[in-house]
């Protein structure tokens, strides 16, 4: 195609990506809240008290990633501010955080520069001389779907998923999706259309966006974790993300499984206050010019080129788009690139080579505008084909910082754990007197211990702390003495309604009065000795519908438990009468 029929082609499709960028740009603002939060319990917390907290507020299981231990519960009406507070000082609950709503980081470009000059400012056909790709490297593709369609997509998108709808329909719901794509790893060499720069890698799409091109924090962790068990050696996330503990557990779960996390820098253009991440690489954008753009501040890693990209648009065409969306897709594109070139690369050290390779611009060394400076193919793929990287025999260095050895504790308490190694700590082990007590795969290591269920005395404390290479590193001892006082005096219980020896008919409401001095932790209702329900919050009512027995004498029975599990039944005898 010539350059004048290339500007008529992009020309006639001016009309649909202004539709598509519109839509984009008329959403809601970035961090609107779903009325949902993300939470997740310590290592070492009960099932019961799980459910006693999650019931006591009102909060619904309506989502999890098990992979992670994160649910995603939904939240009374009005009640975000108290459920959040409560939630955090609860000292069973490891985080909570909102799973907020975000958009794409995308804009409209209608300025038209020499197609595809991103490939050899990036110095794109040199790298292809090392390695152009492998379809055994996955490129995982976290957006709006893919044009399955497209000629210069369909031979590289394997079977991928929809998290939004949940189903295998990953169709392009809004056109960005397939823009990304392209920018990562279109069909190259075959005569049509666009090159990019991982030309023989596969696509994996993973749908985590409404028809609008706004996804949840929980989404995009789903649609990582998902991509991380399917092989993904990177993935591509176009959207200004940042800290979120349920989105770092996803993105530390991906680089465990050994591979990378790229995502957009964002549009704003201006400075976000954002601590780095250590599990995503975010991208800030470069014109033509080596000029920075979009947004910056000290969670920029690297930059990569972002105005006037060329590439496959929904329906089968091509055209130009902007933002740092298209700085992630290229730039994870190009660890699909050193992968293929040295399968036997971890994922920090494909990171170190691209932060050492990538082009010094702005101020000498790291800067927040540029990160480590503009990725630069060519050189990194010299420095992947000749790393050869050395075994890891240094096991992880692990400290148990809380309680402290020799001090006394009672009830339930929070032990801390600080863990590090010279590549990554995949997960911490915590034990007590030689048992594993519990497990934690994501950083703060921190655990709950309920003492109240062992004896009084010294109990001892280990850590152990495993690095991406199985290797364990094992912490000093640490003897703590549990001091408890036992309690072995049941609840005080009654029953207010109905009375001993009453007439009852139709739906009757069975009301009990229970106290203790630790706490009530359950109520059981049985209906002639069989358990009917369980209420955990006063007030403790059930509500019978007697027309389920026969008429005659039966038996009301109750149990009240409290905090050390005591408990003492209480029973009425009533005359169920319903007969008119």
């Amino acid at each position: 195609m010539t350059k004048h029929n290339c500007i008529q082609t992009a020309l006639l499709l001016i009309p649909i990506l202004t539709m598509i960028f519109a839509s984009l740009l008329a959403r809601p603002a970035f961090g609107t809240s779903r009325s949902e939060l993300l939470l997740r319990f310590k290592p070492g917390a009960n099932e019961g008290s799980k459910g006693k907290i999650l019931a006591s507020l009102g909060l619904e299981i309506i989502d999890e990633i098990p992979q992670i231990k994160v649910l995603v519960v939904s939240i009374p009406e009005n009640a975000l501010l108290y459920v959040k507070s409560a939630l955090s000082c609860n000292p069973v609950i490891d985080f909570v955080e909102e799973n907020l709503l975000i958009p794409l980081e995308s804009i409209p470009n209608d300025s038209y520069y020499s197609f595809q000059w991103h490939l050899s400012k990036i110095q794109a056909p040199n790298a292809w001389d090392t390695s152009v790709g492998n379809p055994n490297v996955i490129i995982a593709i976290l957006d709006s779907g893919i044009d399955h369609n497209h000629p210069d997509l369909s031979a590289r998108i394997i079977p991928g998923w929809n998290f939004y709808d949940n189903n295998d329909n990953t169709a392009d719901v809004s056109g960005h999706g397939t823009a990304v794509a392209g920018v990562a790893a279109a069909i190259t060499n075959n005569t049509i259309g666009v090159a990019a720069i991982a030309w023989q890698s596969s696509i994996l799409p993973v749908r985590v966006t409404d028809t609008n091109g706004y996804t949840s924090y929980s989404l995009l962790a789903k649609g990582l974790v998902y991509a991380a068990d399917r092989g993904a050696k990177t993935a591509t996330v176009s959207f200004r993300i940042f800290n979120g503990t349920a989105l770092t557990s996803a993105a530390k779960y991906f680089v465990d499984k050994g591979g990378l996390v790229v995502s957009a820098g964002g549009n704003t253009g201006k400075c976000e206050d954002y601590t780095d991440n250590p599990y995503i690489i975010s991208v800030s954008g470069t014109t033509s010019d080596d000029k920075s753009w979009g947004s910056y501040g000290p969670y920029i890693d690297l930059s990569a080129p972002c105005s006037a990209i060329y590439t496959t648009i929904n329906g089968g065409g091509y055209g130009n788009v902007g933002g740092t969306s298209f700085s992630a897709p290229l730039t994870a594109g190009l660890i699909g690139l050193i992968f293929s070139a040295n399968p036997s690369l971890t994922p920090q050290q494909v990171e170190q080579i691209l932060e050492s390779t990538a082009v010094d611009l702005g101020a000498s060394g790291y800067d927040i505008y540029y990160g480590w400076g503009r990725i630069n193919a060519s050189g990194a793929l010299r420095v992947a084909n000749g790393v050869t990287p050395p075994k890891d025999t240094t096991p992880p260095t692990v400290t148990i910082t809380s309680p402290s050895n020799g001090s006394t504790v009672s009830d339930g308490i929070t032990v801390s754990v600080d863990a590090n190694d010279n590549v990554a700590v995949s997960k911490v082990e915590l034990y007590k007197d030689g048992t594993l007590l519990a497990t934690d795969v994501t950083s703060p290591w921190r655990f709950y211990w309920n003492t109240l269920s062992d004896s009084n005395g010294p109990h001892i404390l280990v850590a152990k702390a495993y690095d991406t290479s199985s290797i364990v590193g094992e912490s000093t001892p640490v003897t703590v003495n549990v001091c408890n006082t036992v309690d072995t005096t049941p609840p005080t219980t009654s029953i207010n309604s109905p009375q001993d020896g009453a007439k009852v008919k139709g739906f009757v409401s069975v009301s009990v009065l229970a106290t203790d001095s630790s706490g009530i932790s359950k109520v059981d209702f049985y209906i002639d000795g069989l358990l009917k329900t369980s209420v955990y919050t006063a007030p403790y009512v059930y509500t019978w519908n007697s027309k389920s027995v026969k008429d005659g004498l039966h038996t009301i029975t109750v149990r009240a438990y409290d905090s050390f599990n005591n408990w003492y039944p209480k029973s009425i005898s009533v005359y169920v009468f319903n007969k008119k």
